[in-house]
């Protein structure tokens, strides 16, 4: 990896219990020149880290019955200068003081773009056009919270579509189509 190109030398960390989801971002950042480890859990997540010691590492607020937030203090203890980003579908002013005071260098609301992700990593400030840079279309974030509902129901279609108040044909639906990359203005694809 090009250390100018990303401003953050050495590999990644990619922490959630969605699977999918940290395919998806490992890809998106591979074309934005960042090599990432996957972890799915925390004990998973510390042996991949001292294994691996990365440079940075992207951990998702909530995953399974853990919290994200206790992998800060033991991947800081494998590599102290680590870059950690806490990501989440659920922020909140008190999580993301928290996440802050033991030690992330930023907390990023989902869904997040690899563009954003490598503005945080390479501590770019956000202007007002940085949201706008990048757009995840709608069909992305509803895509997300589906699969949020189908990892909280263990994949049972039936209680996926309770929980998300649909019938569960129309979940078959959604699922059967896959949604788009993120578009720039534009409509040019980057990811």
């Amino acid at each position: 990896m090009n250390k100018e190109a990303t401003g953050v030398a050495g590999s990644g960390l990619l922490v959630d219990d969605d699977e999918l989801y940290l395919r998806t971002l490992q890809r998106s950042l591979q074309k934005r020149g960042f090599e990432a480890v996957l972890a799915t859990s925390v004990a998973d997540a510390v042996a991949a880290a001292q294994k691996h010691r990365p440079a940075f590492a992207l951990i998702d607020l909530r995953l399974g019955k853990d919290s994200g937030l206790v992998l800060i203090e033991p991947l800081k203890a494998v590599r102290e200068d680590m870059r950690i980003l806490l990501v989440t579908g659920y922020a909140s002013i008190a999580t993301a003081v928290e996440a802050i005071k033991r030690g992330a260098d930023n907390y990023l609301t989902k869904p997040v773009t690899g563009e954003a992700i490598v503005r945080a990593l390479n501590d770019e400030p956000e202007t007002e056009s940085a949201p706008e840079s990048t757009m995840v279309p709608l069909a992305r974030v509803e895509w997300e919270h589906i699969q949020q509902a189908l990892s909280e129901t263990q994949g049972n279609i039936s209680a996926a579509a309770r929980l998300l108040g649909m019938h569960r044909r129309s979940l078959q639906r959604k699922l059967a189509k896959r949604p788009g990359p993120e578009r720039k203005p534009g409509g040019e694809c980057v990811g």
